[in-house]
Formats: C-alpha cells, sequence, structure tokens
C-alpha cells in the first residue's frame, strides 16, 4: 500500500540529498549562474526530448526549487512568495520550459494539506521533494474500506517525467475544491502525447492510473487546510498557483527585449535601411513594451508583498487582497506576451528563421496565456470582486 511503503520507496530514490540549507539561504550566485548557463545550453533537448530530464531536475533541486515551499519543520526553507516568484522568474528568461517545471516546487503549498505523519514520512528523507499534477479532468475514485480505489486518465502532468511523487484529481473535496491522490511515479502510467507548439519542453503528458489502492492519509484537498501552522501556509494558495506560471511570462518576456536590444545595434538590413536602433519607430515601441511590461511586473510584486505583510502582521489576507494577487497574474500573462510580440515585429525577418530565440519565446509566451488560472475570464472575476458581486466560483 502507498503509505506504507512511501517511505522506504523515497528513501531509496533519493540517498544523495543533501542537508537541508538554512532557511535564510538563497541560491549561491555562482551556483544559480551555472545552472542557468546549463539552462540556455540545453533548451533545444528539451524541446527536443518534450520534458526536462530528471537530472536537469536535480540541478534545479540544487537551487532549492523543491524546498522553497516544504514546511521549515521538515527542514525546508518556506520562502517568501516574492522570492520563489523572482527565482522562477529568472529560471524562465533562459528557458520558459524549464521555469515552468520548476513553478512546481510550490506545490509543496498544496501538499500541506496531507496529514503532519504522511508529511514526516514524505519528507523522510530531506525536503527537496517534486511533484507533479494531473488533476483534471476530475475521476471520480471509489471510496473503499481506508482509502480509494483509483483508476482514470488525467491531463497537463507538467514535470511528470522528473517527479518524486504525482498527484490525480479524484473527486470533490471541501467547498468543491478538487481531492488529490498521490501516487509513486511506478503506479503511474505516462501516456506522452505533448505535441504543442509551445513550453514544448514542459513535458505535460497525460496519466493513466489503473486499480491503485490510495490510502486516506495520501489524499488531500487542494486549497484546503493546512495542518503546518507556518507563515507561507496562511497565503492563498489558488492565487499563488496561477502566480507562479504567470511569472514565466515575465521572465520570458524579458529575454525577448533584451534579444531586441542585442540585434538593434548590429548592421544594416538587407535593404539599406538603417541599423534598428537608429529608427525611431523601433525606438518608441521598445520604450513602451518596456513601460508596460515593467508596470505590470510592479503590480505584481506589489500585491503580492501587501498580501503577505498582512500575513506577517498576524491578519488574514482578504477577498481583496486574493482577488488583486490574481488580477495582477492575469495581467502580468498578458503583458508579457504582449512584449514578446513586439518583440518580434520589431526583428523583421531575422525572426522568422526556426533557430531564431524570438520564434521560441513568441510560441511559449502565447502558450502561458491558454492556462485556465490565466484566462481572459479571469477579467470579469476580479471585476465583479472590484463591484462588490459574487465572483465566479472558485476564484477566491
Amino acid at each position: 500500500m502507498l503509505h506504507s511503503a512511501v517511505s522506504e520507496r523515497l528513501l531509496n530514490q533519493h540517498p544523495g540529498i543533501a542537508a537541508p540549507q538554512a532557511a535564510d539561504a538563497g541560491p549561491r550566485p555562482d551556483l544559480l549562474a551555472r545552472v542557468l548557463d546549463e539552462v540556455r545550453a540545453r533548451r533545444d533537448e528539451f524541446d527536443a526530448k518534450r520534458h526536462v530530464p530528471r537530472d536537469m531536475v536535480s540541478r534545479l533541486k540544487e537551487l532549492g526549487v523543491y524546498r522553497a515551499a516544504t514546511p521549515r519543520c521538515f527542514g525546508g526553507d518556506a520562502r517568501s512568495p516574492s522570492e520563489f516568484l523572482k527565482l522562477i522568474e529568472t529560471i524562465s528568461e533562459a528557458d520558459g520550459s524549464a521555469g515552468w517545471v520548476a513553478s512546481f516546487g510550490s506545490a509543496a503549498v498544496y501538499l500541506a494539506a496531507l496529514p503532519r505523519d504522511t508529511l514526516a514520512c514524505l519528507y523522510a528523507n530531506g525536503p527537496d521533494i517534486a511533484f507533479a499534477g494531473g488533476l483534471f479532468p476530475i475521476q471520480p475514485a471509489e471510496k473503499v474500506d481506508g482509502g480509494w480505489r483509483v483508476n482514470g486518465l488525467w491531463k497537463f502532468a507538467s514535470g511528470c517525467k522528473g517527479a518524486d511523487i504525482l498527484g490525480v484529481g479524484i473527486g470533490a473535496g471541501d467547498g468543491g475544491k478538487p481531492r488529490t491522490a498521490v501516487l509513486m511515479p511506478e503506479d503511474v502510467e505516462i501516456v506522452e502525447n505533448w505535441e504543442v507548439i509551445g513550453l514544448r519542453g514542459t513535458g505535460s503528458h497525460d496519466l493513466r492510473v489503473r486499480d491503485v489502492f490510495v490510502s486516506d492519509a495520501w489524499t488531500f484537498v487542494r486549497g484546503g487546510t493546512p495542518s503546518v501552522d507556518e507563515p507561507l501556509y496562511r497565503y492563498p494558495s489558488l492565487a499563488y498557483a496561477a502566480q507562479v506560471l504567470a511569472v514565466v511570462n515575465l521572465g520570458v518576456a524579458r529575454a525577448a527585449l533584451d534579444e531586441v536590444s542585442r540585434m538593434a545595434g548590429g548592421r544594416t538590413g538587407i535593404t539599406g535601411a538603417p541599423k534598428m536602433a537608429d529608427r525611431p519607430y523601433l525606438r518608441i515601441s521598445v520604450a513602451k513594451a518596456e513601460a508596460e511590461l515593467r508596470s505590470a511586473r510592479g503590480f505584481f510584486y506589489e500585491t503580492t508583498e501587501a498580501a503577505w505583510d498582512s500575513i506577517l502582521k498576524g491578519d488574514a489576507v482578504s477577498a481583496e487582497q486574493t482577488s488583486l494577487v490574481r488580477l495582477a497574474a492575469v495581467q502580468a500573462t498578458r503583458a508579457g506576451a504582449s512584449a514578446v510580440q513586439a518583440a518580434y515585429l520589431l526583428a523583421g525577418t531575422a525572426a522568422i528563421y526556426d533557430g531564431h530565440p524570438l520564434q521560441r519565446y513568441l510560441r511559449d509566451a502565447m502558450v502561458v496565456t491558454q492556462h485556465a488560472f490565466l484566462g481572459e475570464g479571469l477579467y470579469d472575476a476580479a471585476g465583479a470582486v472590484c463591484l462588490g458581486v459574487p465572483p465566479m466560483p472558485g476564484y477566491i
């Protein structure tokens, strides 16, 4: 049974996990620089394989990605949301797929809703646990004595090929939020069907489970009440789930605008037109894109810090604050995509070739905008809160 075997499996799987860092220690700058260089050098490989390989996930563990949201009482860092989001933004600047996979280091916030005894088992050999989930469409599981009999097929399990544990949605829990069953990789079949135009390296394949028993102790309600009383687990978890994805577009957009800046001082075009940097329309467009991106980024981190400050003061995060966090996430996604589109249009014919970096940035940025947590309908929900009327169910 999963609940009796998981600790032994994790111990065997991760015999070399290092002792926890001090909670106030971020990634060493030299280590971060080396990992980012490796990410850039391997991003074509990620695309070709359609996933970020397990050895690269191990490198992300070295950066503290997968202990960033692990409770301090279990050896993790439980970092502030802003700290983690800025790390994901930086990784995404190197490669959107790597940033997207790394963003699920935040999933430990969800996992904190597991019973404490289960968490103690999960983190028995260290805090660096990579989780991937294919939660939808919900596949109701059969309730049996002591747990659940799980069967079904789930979509969009980003990072599943490098994950230590996997989650699938098995029904509704408190408040209609999805109940999630935690499984080991050997209990799950990965259906490799991630054939997409952008974020190819995320490995967001389907998961199939056939007649696996999962005990009650290894299920949790996503967004449910945590069993850990630390500040991070009072932050609105569903809003955070949107933020860690939205911030990928801030990183991709930064890379795109920097690419145009590098191109701008180069040679003249084949038609004999002036260098890009000498064209007034291009300078104006770059300035506008910078202003819009930096404004959205400022709003994004402003709302994050405001919610976090409330928690540190001992106050609950209000519905209005949560809504602003979600609104800022949607806006960051859209502003990032807009900046990438602007960069692509300004680059001219050079950007139409397969090997040009702006091709990757454009494809990746547009995929981020399609995520359900970041869709256009979220503006309606945020507007409803602004006007004092009920938003769509599950928004707050």
